[in-house]
């Protein structure tokens, strides 16, 4: 699935945590105070921000994705700020206030772009169980709605009692929604069987008490090791300026290196990583990809000062100049059908005509180049049904297929005129096809018009089927079976 900033627009997603009000005073120092060792600072501007869990809410209202956050904040002026910014950003707002708590502030002084101090003004007490009840059926009622769930703990309070998290995550789990966390403490018992969690390095560290010599190794051990006592799906570290190592199912470890940029202020990066994996996942990207997504988007916002959140346009210019230097993150291949209905969804809302063809694609050739070429020329989109490794299996022996479904997958996304590739374990795509409605359907002109399968779903609601003509002399099997004769042949000799 190549990245599109459309791909957000159809997500909805849920943060619950801890709400904060970042404020900003700018100014500049030129002396210092005669009362004692100290700056004075010149105050020239202020601006307010949304922070913690707001900011993971930001960002993804910023990616382009419908977005609710669910939360507390007080009854007073920071929680009307708070109210305020969330309705600029067209964020929709659970939060319930409370008379007896404080919204949590940080204030900033800035100077000549450097912090000098922060204030901190919070009530870090955990909530009452009444409450949690009250935020549990909150979100109960309303689980069908979310493609995805972030809880973001900054340990303020909100997921202190344990029994929230655990009980939303069992929700999430029962409803198949993923649940991504952003982890706070070393108390992570209560983030057992979420889909990922995000911790950067040192709390990766702190939790498992591993030092930093020998890192590369210790600290895929750590992140195996949690994943695996959790029970995590996936545990993805961030680590600044060295990317992303990620700890997924059946022991695989991936590292995701990070493009060299100039960090001027990190603040906020973590939030910006979690709000750019639940988005892609929502859209039906894979981990890896997602991950490798977000990595990108972290290097945006840490060349900001303050916390600032990503926005599509941004990501979108960075990804366009990564793919003419060849580092390109928009490969994500969509192996999920709820992530193509989605993505076709937004396309169609764009006015994109929608072409489909299918197949097992193993040995790429140029009679498949040809048909693919042709099949795209027919509309604005191609999306190509591919067989997974079961589905070839059963069709063409035991032999087959040469190549990984993923290896397959990869290949035909690495092709400009492919748009995007969905799996599918059935031996025809009729079901496929009956979900995606696709505008076109194309098939080689060695089928008749009434053998192609899915001609009649298609031709139901309008659509078109289309034959292409192949390139003679080209077949999987046959470049399979030169190979091997070529083999034994040498053997031979």
């Amino acid at each position: 699935m190549k990245f599109d900033p459309h791909i957000f627009s159809e997500t909805h997603i849920l943060v619950v945590g801890d709400i904060m009000l970042d404020q900003y005073h700018w100014g500049e120092v030129k002396r210092i105070s005669p009362e004692g060792p100290v700056p004075i600072v010149h105050i020239r501007e202020k601006s307010d921000v949304l922070g913690g869990a707001g900011n993971v809410a930001a960002n993804l209202s910023g990616l382009g994705c419908k977005t609710t956050i669910i939360g507390i904040y007080g009854n007073d002026p920071a929680g009307v700020r708070v109210r305020d910014i969330l309705r600029e950003k067209n964020i929709t707002n659970r939060i319930i206030i409370q008379d007896s708590r404080s919204t949590i502030t940080k204030t900033r002084i800035m100077a000549q772009n450097q912090q000098l101090i922060r204030l901190d003004e919070e009530t870090p007490d955990p909530i009452s169980p009444e409450l949690s009840e009250t935020i549990l059926h909150t979100i109960e009622k309303n689980i069908s709605d979310y493609h995805a769930v972030i809880l973001s703990d900054y340990g303020k309070g909100i997921f202190q009692a344990k029994d929230l998290c655990r009980n939303i995550i069992s929700l999430c789990n029962e409803k198949s929604v993923p649940v991504l966390v952003d982890p706070k403490g070393t108390d992570w018992d209560r983030y057992r069987h979420a889909t990922a969690v995000t911790p950067n390095t040192s709390e990766l560290r702190l939790v498992t008490g591993t030092g930093s010599h020998h890192e590369k190794t210790s600290l895929a051990d750590a992140g195996r090791s949690v994943r695996e006592k959790l029970n995590v799906g996936w545990l993805i570290v961030t680590r600044g300026p060295k990317g992303m190592l990620l700890a997924g199912p059946d022991e695989q470890t991936i590292e995701i290196p990070s493009v060299a940029r100039e960090v001027y202020d990190v603040s906020g990066a973590g939030d910006t990583v979690i709000s750019t994996i639940a988005a892609a996942i929502a859209a039906g990207a894979s981990f890896p990809e997602a991950a490798s997504l977000a990595n990108t988007a972290a290097g945006i916002v840490v060349g900001k000062i303050g916390t600032q959140p990503i926005n599509i346009i941004e990501l979108d210019t960075v990804l366009q100049r990564e793919e003419s230097n060849g580092l390109s993150s928009r490969g994500l291949h969509s192996h999920t059908l709820e992530g193509a209905q989605i993505l076709i969804k937004s396309w169609r809302n764009a006015g994109k005509k929608i072409v489909f063809t299918n197949g097992c694609f193993d040995l790429l050739h140029p009679g498949h180049i040809n048909l693919l070429h042709q099949a795209r020329s027919f509309g604005d989109r191609l999306v190509i049904g591919l067989n997974s490794d079961a589905s070839v299996k059963r069709l063409k022996g035991d032999s087959r297929p040469i190549l990984s479904e993923l290896d397959r997958a990869a290949i035909l996304s690495a092709l400009n005129c492919v748009d995007l590739v969905v799996l599918f374990d059935e031996d025809t795509p009729l079901s496929l096809i009956s979900h995606l409605r696709p505008d076109i359907l194309v098939k080689g002109a060695d089928y008749k018009p009434d053998e192609v399968v899915g001609r009649d779903v298609v031709e139901s609601y309008g659509g078109q089927v289309r034959l292409v003509q192949l390139l003679e002399g080209y077949s999987t099997t046959g470049i399979a079976n030169k190979v091997l004769s070529a083999g034994k042949n040498k053997k031979k000799q």
